[in-house]
């Protein structure tokens, strides 16, 4: 589909930023954001854990991406590549790089995406996804707007998906296997939405803000068949006749089995598994819901095919234990660890579980996983708590490599955040204090090095990998 005459101007309007723009560095030195020809940019010296080599690697600028969005960058599964997203006349491009020395793979065709809502909030632009699915890594190219919208129609509003196999190809103008349009209520309430491969399958959830909004329809990138689950409330069988205690209800991963369904206290995948069958020891059977009694369990997030639970502990002489952590798989719902922390972020009537003060992440193998003062070595099926306790204070992961080391920032000033290294492999996590000032990797290991997102001295998006020591 041809874009937009909005749509045209934006992109227009955007590629001469890129190709003309130039700013400060990090380290202060002026030097071009980005070049036509696609070339890598050597290295800014960054501050770094020690792991990495600040002076080496390569860097890419992103000019155009507003301030509060999130930067389009995305590691492939297994390919040792790093694609981005650039306009480019008409519309946007994907660029793919070798992650080791920079160098352009491939590069797609032009890509349009649907006409822009008149109303969009700045931060609401084209997105790209790195997603492995039945031993095939594509890139996923999103981005939200309306199609059909003419003089005599409203349009339908849509997330339209470009799916590009990433092993296969031209080098130059790579066309996708296709394009898809999933329709989207998102405008009617300024919501928001959200393109996520977590529990193993595409997932295009929208409805509230957040990692995980309200309504989920997922895409098989494969046959390209499209699967809208409908109303979250109707999904598990446990919800029939319970509106109250099923009206938080969202789809917060696909997986092989279908959608996980969380309720924000309960959870699960209809005609598969509910939680009160994969109930972690240490927790309540039921919880108390306004007034009346209802399921425990409340799922925090999902990476890699595996969520991150919190419950309820189960009382003891009239109290309530302590809060349990687990971390299950997607499709089973199997117990993977679980252990006791003081954290807790139970859904509430103002913040009904779509957003989330931390992220899941993991390291690259998937053995140890975390989010914010939470974090387990599945290997040794046993947790750390981060959590401060009133003399300690709380730390909150925010990247782990293979061995175990992790970094993440101390609790304190939050204009000047103080990094620490763990070590995840240990009881306590043995924290070191790095520093202000340095930056966490958004992957510890792509192809031998680390991925950094920052910004530069003008506030434009700074790609930089950086090789390990």
């Amino acid at each position: 589909m041809r874009a937009g005459k909005a749509t045209a101007a934006l992109a227009a309007a955007l590629t001469a930023a890129l190709l003309a723009g130039c700013g400060n560095a990090p380290d202060g030195s002026d030097r071009p954001e980005t070049s036509a020809s696609g070339d890598a940019k050597p290295p800014v010296k960054l501050s770094v854990p020690p792991a990495y080599d600040g002076t080496k690697g390569w860097d890419e600028s992103l000019p155009w991406v507003p301030g509060n969005a999130e930067p389009l960058v995305a590691v492939l599964p297994g390919a040792a590549a790093v694609a981005l997203l650039t306009p480019d006349t008409g519309g946007f491009a994907v660029r793919t790089r070798a992650a080791d020395s920079g160098k352009v793979l491939w590069t797609s065709a032009v890509w349009s995406p649907p006409r822009r809502l008149e109303y969009a909030d700045d931060d609401d632009i084209p997105r790209v996804l790195g997603v492995e699915q039945d031993g095939r890594t594509f890139v996923v190219v999103s981005a939200h707007g309306t199609v059909g919208k003419d003089d005599l129609h409203d349009g339908t509003e849509v997330v339209r998906l470009a799916v590009f196999d990433a092993a296969g190809g031209q080098a130059t103008g790579r066309k996708p296997l296709r394009e898809i349009d999933v329709p989207v209520t998102v405008k009617a309430d300024d919501d928001g939405w959200r393109v996520s491969a977590d529990g193993g399958r595409v997932l295009v959830a929208h409805g509230d803000h957040g990692l995980y909004p309200r309504w989920g329809t997922t895409v098989d990138l494969v046959s390209g068949k499209v699967t809208d689950y409908g109303p979250p409330a109707e999904l598990l069988k446990q919800c029939e006749g319970k509106t109250l205690e099923c009206g938080w209800s969202r789809v917060v991963a696909a997986g092989p089995k279908g959608p996980l369904v969380g309720l924000g206290h309960g959870f699960g995948v209809p005609d598969a598994w509910f939680s009160d069958t994969v109930l972690p020891p240490g927790a309540a059977r039921a919880h108390s819901f306004g007034f009346s009694e209802s399921w425990n369990g409340d799922v925090y997030g999902v990476a890699r095919g595996r969520f991150l639970a919190q419950w309820h502990g189960a009382e003891k002489n009239g109290t309530e234990g302590p809060t349990v952590w687990s971390v299950h798989d997607v499709g089973s719902g199997a117990l993977l660890a679980r252990m006791d922390c003081a954290y807790e972020e139970f859904p509430t009537v103002t913040s009904p579980g779509d957003s989330r003060d931390h992220p899941v992440v993991t390291s690259p193998s998937g053995r140890f996983l975390a989010a914010g003062p939470v974090a387990f070595d599945l290997e040794r099926k046993r947790g750390v708590c981060l959590q401060g306790d009133g003399n300690r204070k709380t730390i909150a992961v925010g990247a782990i490599a293979d061995d175990g080391v992790a970094y993440g920032t101390v609790d304190g000033d939050a204009s000047h955040p103080v990094v620490a290294r763990l070590d995840l492999r240990t009881a306590t996590g043995d924290a070191k204090v790095l520093g202000s000032g340095v930056e966490i990797p958004r992957h510890t290991a792509v192809a031998g090095s680390g991925l950094f997102v920052t910004r530069d001295g003008n506030e434009n998006v700074l790609v930089a990998v950086r090789p390990a020591r």
